[in-house]
This record gives C-alpha cells, structure tokens and sequence, in this order.
C-alpha cells in the first residue's frame, strides 16, 4: 500500500473514529432517509449539538446527504456501510473466537 492510499485510510479512519460516526452510518444504511429527530432516536443518547456536527462532517466527506425527506447516505456512503457489514461478520467470529479463548484459560489444566 502507498503512502497517498496510508493516508486515505488514516484520514477515513479519523473520521469514522469520531464519536456517533458510525452509529449515523449505520442508522442510515437500511436506505430510508430520516429526519434529524428519527437519526437521533435511531443513534440512541447522542446530543442534538454532537449529531449536527457529525452531520456536517459527514456530509462535507460526502458519506451522507440531506434531501427533502432526511438525511440518507451517498453513493459512497452505502458503499461504506456494505464494506463495514464484512468488518461486522469478523467481528462476530473474533468475539466467538476470544470468548472460547478466555473459557479454555479458565478450565483447570489437567494434571495440576
């Protein structure tokens, strides 16, 4: 990987790091536009103030838009979220995975 794609990545990761980010692009990945009032139901304990600056972030990186019936995701957008649905499926077996990791630590080792 490049240098420019590092960066590429860095700077998505950045973005997504901030707190709600993913939430907003999760909430929005089913594709129905949502008002401001049904995103922050739909995010769940996020202030007015901190999901219109993640909006704005979001839009200014063009993942989400805002068209006469909500707020929807781009192209990009839903493009991102299909990729983050594989990211959720390693995330489900790593879970499985260290959970039977911690189970095995904890039986008694036979012969002691």
């Amino acid at each position: 990987m490049s240098a420019k794609d590092n960066a590429a990545v860095i700077q998505l990761f950045d973005l997504l790091e901030s707190r709600y980010a993913m939430r907003v692009i999760w909430a929005l990945s089913d594709g129905h536009p949502q008002t401001f009032r049904l995103l922050q139901d739909s995010v769940g304990g996020v202030t007015p103030n901190t999901l219109n600056t993640r909006i704005k972030e979001l839009r200014a990186a063009r993942l989400v838009d805002h068209s006469g019936s909500g707020y929807r995701l781009t192209t990009q957008g839903a493009e991102l979220a299909r990729r983050l649905t594989e990211v959720q499926q390693f995330a489900g077996k790593w879970s499985q995975q260290q959970a039977r990791a911690v189970s095995a630590a904890s039986q008694p080792h036979a012969g002691t």
